[in-house]
């Protein structure tokens, strides 16, 4: 009877053990191009919603955001890279603010929600939405009131909250970034 469980046992953990070393062995070869890969996207990002001569790493309130400049060196605006919880887990964006707080553009950086709905954030149309505001945004399932509202994503209101969640960190970093230059 133990016999018989014995190599059954002995199969699986052989097969455990090459498993969890063949798991290894991919992720050590392909961590550096998923890196790199994630670092060029960072960099089209930025590239997208700020086109500037040159960005400049900056951190206020344990927050790292970045500055981009022009061939004068003048400011344009500033890149800050917020998260909130979506319905799959946290949606990661980069928000671009021109130097009169209003925004440029988002570009989603990391999001996981349900395929044909949650992922609709990514579409273009419901980004530009963000394209212009200027205050606080909100969403709305009707009618856009003004022009700080973006329409919500149809069957997907906690993906709308939450990307419009990070956008408003953002702007509340901005608020933080434009008082810390005014004080000097």
């Amino acid at each position: 009877m133990k016999k018989d469980i014995f190599v059954p046992v002995l199969s699986l953990l052989i097969i455990c053990i090459v498993s969890s070393a063949l798991l290894g062995g991919v992720n050590m070869l392909t961590s550096d191009r998923i890196a790199q890969l994630a670092e060029q996207k960072v960099i089209e990002a930025q590239n997208e919603l700020l086109p500037a001569q040159s960005y400049e790493n900056a951190d206020i309130e344990g927050n790292a955001y970045v500055t981009a400049v022009d061939a004068d060196g003048n400011v344009i605006g500033y890149i800050f890279t917020t998260s909130a919880n979506g319905y799959g887990g946290a949606i990661k964006l980069m928000t671009g603010v021109d130097t009169n707080g209003q925004i440029t553009g988002i570009s989603i950086l990391e999001i996981n929600e349900t395929p044909g709905l949650g992922m609709k954030a990514k579409n273009d149309s419901f980004l530009q939405q963000f394209t212009g505001i200027s205050g606080m945004a909100e969403y709305t399932k009707g009618a856009v009131a003004d022009e700080n509202t973006v329409q919500a994503i149809t069957s997907a209101t906690i993906t709308t909250k939450a990307v419009t969640a990070a956008v408003n960190k953002a702007l509340s970093l901005y608020d933080s970034v434009k008082e810390a230059n005014a004080n000097g």
